[in-house]
């Protein structure tokens, strides 16, 4: 099982991120705008359409208040395992930690799955209060 794991910062508090994040439904208007496209609510899960044209079926597997996580599964396509969180951690009064770690199955998507989360992690940052970092060099 590959395990990818993405981290980076913005410049928002915490209550502000963790807001966007925990709207689940709102995913492609509040947390990740233009990198998914639509998002149409199910029972306790969410059909989302990516700006590249992938559609994936996420099922909400639990929310944590007090931990500010959120955690959720894609079932059908072409991975036998995929389950994925996201957690926030307070670093200052206007600054958050975002965590998103996902675990998928087989190993042959780990580079497919991870290059969409680092798409993902640019929009997120931008929507969520700060421009991507620059790399160092």
């Amino acid at each position: 099982m590959a395990t990818i794991y993405k981290e980076f910062t913005v410049d928002a508090g915490i209550a502000s991120a963790w807001d966007a994040l925990r709207d689940f439904n709102a995913v492609h208007r509040r947390l990740a705008p233009g990198f998914v496209i639509e998002c149409q609510p199910g029972e306790g899960s969410r059909t989302v359409t990516f700006a590249n044209g992938m559609v994936a079926h996420e099922l909400l597997v639990g929310i944590h208040e007090a931990a500010h996580r959120l955690s959720y599964t894609v079932v059908g396509g072409k991975a036998s395992h995929h389950m994925a969180s996201a957690q926030l951690f307070a670093e200052g009064e206007n600054r958050t930690r975002f965590v998103w770690i996902t675990d998928v199955m087989p190993d042959a998507l780990e580079g497919y799955i991870a290059a969409m989360m680092t798409q993902g992690v640019e929009v997120m940052q931008r929507a969520l209060g700060g421009a991507p970092e620059k790399p160092a060099g």
